[in-house]
């Protein structure tokens, strides 16, 4: 199957996108026809996914929409579907987890197990023994860095040896971590001048950015700011803006519809 890194560069050149896919299912916002459903989480998810697995590199399901509402028996028949009628792209599970020893083996055995994931997010804040589970499974990990949200300038701007905290994960994750196996990073899109700070410390690493759409970020300031040497390097997540295009029975075809404008700006050539 390959390893993350090489399944990534995989599907960039297949879809020639760096565009993804984040598969955060609220019920309150599900489509219309499909209220009431027992299974709407998954026939929702599997028909945006159908819809445009063609325009994407990744779908990165948020374990949180699905746990909360006891689906996670619904999330593994999303995953086994991707992962069977779309095996070129990408499958990354957004779960954010951090522990050490047998409980990150446990987390690692249920990303990579239990869903199938290629990778994982992760908080870097226990250090590099707290993903080496996650390397040692054969899977990826994709780092916390310079998250999205306002809050995260609380510890991550903090000023440490003339530099922001967030360079100091980046260097660890560069440094440390890829020495155990294939690893990513989180900088939020709506943070472009440092994610090509980021770039600059990181050489070619992947590169996940949370934030276009709905949450305002730029997709085509991310790829002037962040792509790798290749003109690739970057998982340029759109969510909200995606699924929730329509409430109407034609919510796959508009999905469809902002998926492929959104990926006009994540080319790669």
């Amino acid at each position: 199957m390959g390893g993350f890194h090489d399944r990534l560069r995989a599907s960039w050149a297949q879809s020639g996108s760096s565009l993804c896919v984040g598969l955060d299912p609220d019920p309150t916002r599900l489509p219309d026809p499909l209220d009431g459903s027992p299974d709407a989480i998954e026939r929702f998810c599997i028909e945006i996914v159908d819809a445009t697995a063609d325009l994407v590199c990744a779908f990165k399901p948020q374990i949180a929409y699905f746990a909360a509402q006891r689906a996670e028996d619904q999330l593994e028949r999303i995953c086994e579907h991707i992962r069977n009628e779309h095996p070129g792209v990408v499958l990354i599970l957004d779960a954010k987890r951090g522990d050490i020893g047998s409980t990150a083996e446990q987390y690692a055995r249920e990303a990579f197990g239990r869903y199938g994931a290629d990778a994982v997010t992760v908080n870097p804040y226990l250090g590099t023994d707290s993903v080496a589970p996650f390397l040692a499974a054969g899977g990826g990990v994709i780092g916390l860095c310079r998250t999205s949200n306002a809050g995260g300038d609380e510890l991550q701007m903090l000023e440490s040896d003339g530099e922001p905290l967030y360079l100091h994960v980046a260097r660890m994750i560069a440094e440390r971590w890829a020495l155990l196996g294939d690893c990513g990073l989180v900088v939020g899109a709506t943070y472009p001048t440092e994610l090509q700070r980021v770039r600059s410390v990181i050489g070619d690493l992947p590169i996940l950015v949370p934030g276009v759409g709905a949450q305002g970020g730029s997709a085509s300031e991310v790829m002037a700011a962040g792509a790798d040497s290749t003109g690739a390097g970057l998982v340029i997540n759109s969510s909200r803006a995606v699924l929730y295009a329509s409430h109407g029975s034609d919510f796959a075809e508009a999905a469809r519809a902002v998926a492929e404008a959104t990926r006009q700006d994540c080319r790669i050539d």
